[in-house]
């Protein structure tokens, strides 16, 4: 795949991560809005946009076609902890979004940024550290 592709592909699967996420976190919202359920929809949001995420970027992004639970369970682990950092991205400017404006729409925007940064420091660690024996399927052009 082509670096152009494999941006196109990277940008795509976040979004789709993203919106998991953010679907997650609304409909635990529309349960509850108080401290509790608004700390509920973020843990929530965040493991389903993980896992969706890890899926499309394993078969997508870095051509990782091992399967099984060995395979999958190191590599989901070491997923995740590359995801701590950058979790806490996202969680600070969604949470600083929500205390400065206090409105559904700037915490959601607050989150699509803190996702945007946090998912391209995210690419880096994954690509050195979780994925770094798989085959990533550039060829090195921008075509």
């Amino acid at each position: 795949m082509t670096v152009r592709e494999l941006v196109f592909r990277y940008t795509a699967f976040a979004a789709i991560a993203t919106l998991v996420n953010l679907g997650t976190q609304r409909l635990v919202l529309a349960f509850g809005t108080d401290a509790l359920f608004y700390a509920a929809a973020v843990a929530a949001g965040t493991l389903t946009g993980l896992v969706v995420k890890y899926i499309l970027d394993k078969r997508w992004i870095f051509g990782d076609m091992q399967t099984g639970f060995k395979a999958h369970g190191r590599k989901f682990t070491l997923y995740t902890v590359m995801g701590v950092f950058t979790t806490a991205i996202f969680w600070s400017s969604e949470t600083a979004f929500w205390f400065i404006w206090k409105t559904d729409l700037m915490r959601e925007v607050g989150a699509i940024a803190g996702l945007a940064v946090g998912y391209f420091v995210k690419y880096q660690l994954d690509r050195r550290f979780v994925f770094s024996s798989a085959q990533l399927a550039t060829d090195g052009s921008d075509s």
